[in-house]
This record gives structure tokens, sequence and C-alpha cells, in this order.
């Protein structure tokens, strides 16, 4: 058989094949069957290169012809006969319609942005560094040696006697500063790991954000100023706020920030336990101790570091009570945040 002849079989058998669709799935039949890979029509196609140079151009020419008008006509018969629909006089018009759900941002995912775009706008990056530690970058740089008391304060996650889950994100800090001179100026946002008991306030997973500040005449004051900055940008202008002297290995002098309650106004509720503040951040200036372990000349610079846990911050501020909701996939909750 010529190849002309093929080419007319082929548009003979596919009006035939047409002729008899009645879904979609036989519409994927009939172009596997005459568009594959497999199919005669490609055979011809593929034959046209051994054809006499006379006979080349009209035969591609008539190839390419069918190929194009098998796409066009199962197309249209996709777009009319290929999936059935109800007759039109048993369609209820009045149903309502099917409304597709669009997805949102994860509360815990908008908070950290919230907050990284606060401090980008005080000249901050963001740096990121591995969940899964070594004890000396999560505790002995950080000016938490084995023996140290500070270790208790911490449940860990112990891969191996020497490598960890991170319990915090400080981490992050001691590896920017091993790869860089001062000015430093940086946050680390993360997940970070403790072998606590589950409950409302505590769970074995949860966020924070690190933010370190290093460079020549940098001052417990400056350091005031940034928090105060972020606490009016995300909490309200009205927010008032104060530092308590705290301990932590890594900071000297270390301090916990507290802010006016903003369910009470600061009157006293449950929520702040009658108090009228709210604990959220510890900070500090940089112990010269941990300079000394990433090289640092502490006589010549100084800084500042604070920590603050994500899902304490999006409790207080969207009023959720209890921090497994974060992790239910609920979307009655999940609906309420944009």
């Amino acid at each position: 058989m010529s190849a002309r002849d093929q080419i007319q079989s082929i548009r003979d058998e596919f009006a035939r094949s047409l002729a008899s669709v009645q879904s979609s799935s036989q519409v994927d039949e009939i172009r596997t069957k005459f568009l594959g890979r497999k199919s005669p029509l490609t055979t011809v196609l593929r034959g046209v290169k051994d054809l006499p140079p006379d006979e080349k151009r009209e035969i591609g020419k008539l190839a390419n012809e069918l190929r194009l008008e098998i796409e066009e006509k199962l197309s249209a018969v996709e777009n009319t006969r290929g999936v059935k629909t109800p007759d039109a006089a048993h369609f209820d018009y009045t149903l309502p319609g099917r409304v597709r759900k669009v997805g949102r941002i994860h509360p815990i995912t908008r908070t950290i942005q919230d907050i990284c775009r606060i401090f980008f706008g005080m000249g901050f990056e963001v740096a990121v560094g591995p969940d899964i530690e070594t004890d000396y970058y999560n505790f002995e740089a950080l000016n938490i040696p084995k023996d140290h008391p500070a270790r208790d304060m911490q449940d860990t996650f112990y891969v191996t006697d020497n490598v960890i889950l991170r319990t915090h994100t400080s981490p992050v800090q001691i590896r920017t500063m091993e790869s860089q001179q001062p000015p430093v100026r940086i946050i680390a946002p993360g997940k970070c790991y403790r072998n606590e008991a589950i409950s409302a306030r505590s769970n074995i997973v949860f966020h924070q954000v690190e933010g370190l500040y290093v460079d020549q005449g940098v001052t417990f004051a400056d350091l005031k100023g940034v928090l105060s900055g972020f606490v009016k940008e995300y909490f309200g202008p009205d927010t008032k706020m104060k530092l308590r002297a705290s301990f932590f290995p890594f900071t000297e002098p270390s301090a916990e920030l507290d802010i006016t309650c903003f369910r009470c106004g600061a009157k006293g509720c449950p929520l702040c336990k009658r108090t009228g503040w709210l604990e959220i951040l510890g900070c500090g200036m940089v112990d010269p101790a941990v300079f000394e372990y990433v090289g640092y000349d502490s006589e010549r610079y100084t800084g500042y570091a604070f920590g603050m846990g994500i899902e304490r911050i999006c409790m207080l501020k969207h009023r959720i009570d209890d921090i497994r909701r974060f992790y239910e996939n609920d979307l009655r909750l999940l609906e309420q945040f944009l």
C-alpha cells in the first residue's frame, strides 16, 4: 500500500472511531491510537525521509494535515460530547454553586513572616542553620560546658553522644560569627526540639527567632531600642514594655522582656495571671566568653542577642489557648488567618 493510501486509510478509520465516542476516556484512547508513538500515522511520518525526493513534500504535507485534523476534531469532541451532562430537564438550577476552598498561610508561618518583616526594616538579615547540631554548637560554644547546670534547663534529644536535635536557634549565631567578621546583624528563624511533655503550653517541636547584632560600641541601650521598636510595631503603639533581670549562659547581663497585657489593658486577667504583664522573650549582651569561641576580640567588639518563641508570640497575639492547635490541621482555626 502506498503512503498516500495509508494516510487515507487512517483518516477513514479515525472517522469511524470518532463517531462512537461517548466519554472523555474514549477520547484519550483514540488520541493514543492515532497520535501515539506507535500509531500508523507516526510510522508514516517517520518513513517520509526514505521516500523519493518528489514524494517527500507531498506525503509529509498530507500526513501533517491529517495529524492537525485529528487533534482539532478530538479537542472539539472533548468540549461537547467528551463528558456527558445531565439532561436539562433534570438539572436543578437552584442548587448552590461549588466553591473551591483557597489555601491559607499557616499562622506560625505568618507570624515568622511578620517578625522577619519588622526586623528587615531595622537592617537585619536572615541566617539559617541545620536542625541536627553538634554538642559544640548547641552548648559548648554558647558558654555551656558539659558539666554546666544550665544544660538541665533544656531536655535534649540525642542522636549520638555528640549529635543532637538543636534545642534553640542560638547555634546559628555561632556559625554566622565563625563565617564572617563584624558587623553582624542577623535574625535566625527555625524549628527547635526538646524532650518535654506535650501540653497546652509546651511541645517537643516548636519555633524560635533568634537575633544577634555585633559591632563596635553596641550597648544595652541599642538592644532596648530595637526591642521597643519591635513591640510597638507588632503588638501596637500603646504597648508598654519592661526588662527584668534574668540569667542565660551566653549573655551577660541578661534580661527577660515583658509587655503590657493587651487583653485586659494591664489591669489583670487570667491570660497575664492577674499581673498585667506578659513575658515574650529573653535577651542580653553577648558574653565575652562566646566571642572567644568564634575568634572575636571582646575588647573591641560588643553585641546583643535575643530569642523569642514563635508559638508563644502567636498564641498571645491571636488569643489561642493551646499550642497543640497549631499542629491539628483543624480548618476551623486555620480559616481564620488570611
